[in-house]
């Protein structure tokens, strides 16, 4: 299959890409029929006989056991903190500025 100037507008149109510049333009070209060739050359390869991945691996829903532990007290996690209100973190406002 053979990338052409109309598949690439139309492309460029779908994914709302501006493909004015030349040199974009291309770039753009090349990439895609590279692309087109390498799916291509998997197309040739024979694969009867072979089963279809579906999981990267065969085990399935591997979890580890959720059991709650107090593993910090509130006082260890806040004594590294550069500024803090009794029980709370004290950050930079983010939210409203701008």
């Amino acid at each position: 299959m053979k990338i052409d100037e109309t598949t690439l507008d139309r492309i460029a149109e779908l994914a709302r890409l501006d493909m004015r510049e030349p040199t974009v333009r291309a770039a753009m070209l090349g990439d895609m029929q590279r692309v087109i060739d390498f799916v291509e050359v998997l197309n040739q390869v024979d694969t009867a006989g072979v089963e279809p991945l579906i999981f990267m691996t065969d085990e399935m829903n591997v979890l580890r056991a959720d059991d709650p532990a107090l593993e910090i007290t509130k006082e260890q996690a806040l004594g590294n903190s550069p500024v803090k209100d009794s029980d709370y973190f004290k950050v930079p406002r983010v939210v409203g500025k701008g």
